[in-house]
């Protein structure tokens, strides 16, 4: 295997082969690809809290676009929007995790929440609504919107994020298991698994948030669109889309619990 500085050397090469053939510097070429870092911000952006700077999360990307232009192989690799998308979000993820911004009691906040919402759809045998949350934790719908508000930062984390560095190449973490060629059977049943429990737990929200999170993970619009679709300000869909987010995480945590309670006895 190669050593780190001679991939990156080789790939220096091939990019700069590239960029030649098509007759364009790398600095027009990073420029060309500008609009990527700010499509992959804004994105991340809705599942952030106010006092977050974006301005300092879109310079992030910016440094994880120019890693990607660096590295990327065009004779290796897919395209290099896929393959700078991941590393931008690498970049910006791993910017969001050093900050840390939520503080333990928001952090207590979303353990109550999930635990509100567990509860209420333990005994209402589908996903709660905003009257039925508010009612359990006595909140006026308000009260409710901050809390929204507050707690937004946990919906942030991606189920299968990527890893980062300036000294490898971003990938999945379920790419590190060797021989990724070679999915186990079980493993891919279990993700068959979560899969269908997701899209039948999708199926019983309401209306609204099921169709915001079609509208945000399947057709990749931005919440600024899907507000205006709506015809309501982005601040309430990204409470809906905080909520929605909340529901199915908690159910899906539910189950796993129930699940690994079963497979003991």
């Amino acid at each position: 295997m190669a050593p780190p500085h001679a991939k990156h050397s080789m790939a220096a090469k091939a990019f700069k082969a590239y960029t030649e053939a098509s007759a364009e510097s790398q600095s027009d070429f990073i420029e060309r690809h500008l609009p990527l870092v700010k499509t992959v911000v804004d994105r991340i952006r809705a599942t952030l809290p106010p006092a977050v700077d974006t301005e300092d999360l879109h310079s992030i990307g910016l440094t994880g676009l120019i890693a990607a232009a660096r590295k990327y192989d065009p004779a290796q690799s897919a395209t290099f929007v896929a393959f700078a998308t991941l590393h931008i979000r690498g970049a910006v993820m791993d910017e969001l995790r050093r900050m840390d911004w939520m503080s333990r009691g928001c952090r207590e906040k979303a353990k109550r929440l999930k635990e509100v919402i567990a509860a209420i759809e333990q005994r209402v045998g589908r996903p709660a609504s905003e009257e039925e949350i508010c009612a359990e934790m006595a909140l006026t719908p308000r009260q409710y919107s901050e809390l929204l508000e507050d707690v937004k930062p946990i919906t942030f984390v991606q189920l299968d994020s990527e890893v980062y560095s300036e000294d490898s190449d971003s990938i999945s973490l379920h790419e590190i298991i060797p021989d990724e060629t070679q999915v186990p059977a079980r493993e891919r049943l279990e993700r068959q698994e979560m899969v269908q429990l997701m899209a039948a737990r999708i199926e019983k929200l309401p209306s609204t948030p099921k169709k915001v999170l079609a509208m945000y993970y399947f057709e990749n619009m931005r919440i600024a669109e899907i507000a205006a679709a709506f015809g309501v300000t982005e601040g309430r869909i990204s409470q809906i889309h905080t909520q929605a987010i909340l529901s199915l995480r908690t159910y899906l945590e539910q189950t796993l619990k129930s699940s690994l309670a079963s497979s003991c006895c």
